[in-house]
């Protein structure tokens, strides 16, 4: 099992605020109307976001799949598990106050990856957790 950690990232919003609204993956809908003011190499590649309380369906390059949620620690993290993915994926977001009205945030990804896979995806899955990590940051939590 290979694991891919994003950066920490900052968000000028309390943990209960990130977690209140990432608990709920409807509330990820603000996401769908940043793509068009992210860069064209993030925004082209993301198509057909779609979400539900419990799961979040989207299309990057050609390949549809679905992250679903499978644990609330609340305020701390969510567990995803991927389905109709190539290979079983596992993901975390995890969440940390900083003070009163800051807290930071980690994406981890956890897949498991074969000896032929793993050059060709390395890059692209420490790519995407960086880019995930991203988007999350841009998040009005309110």
């Amino acid at each position: 099992m290979e694991q891919y950690e994003s950066s920490v990232k900052v968000v000028p919003f309390t943990q209960q605020q990130v977690y209140n609204q990432l608990e709920d993956l409807n509330h990820l809908a603000t996401l769908k109307e940043r793509l068009g003011n992210m860069p064209e190499e993030v925004a082209d590649k993301i198509k057909d976001l779609t979400f539900d309380r419990d799961s979040l369906t989207v299309n990057v390059q050609g390949f549809s799949f679905t992250l679903r949620i499978i644990g609330r620690e609340p305020c701390k993290c969510l567990k995803f598990q991927g389905e109709n993915t190539p290979i079983p994926v596992n993901l975390w977001i995890q969440m940390l106050p900083i003070d009163e009205s800051r807290a930071k945030l980690k994406v981890t990804l956890r897949a498991e990856l074969n000896m032929l896979m793993k050059p060709m995806l390395n890059k692209p899955l420490r790519e995407g957790v960086e880019k995930m990590a991203d988007m999350l940051a841009i998040v009005n939590y309110q």
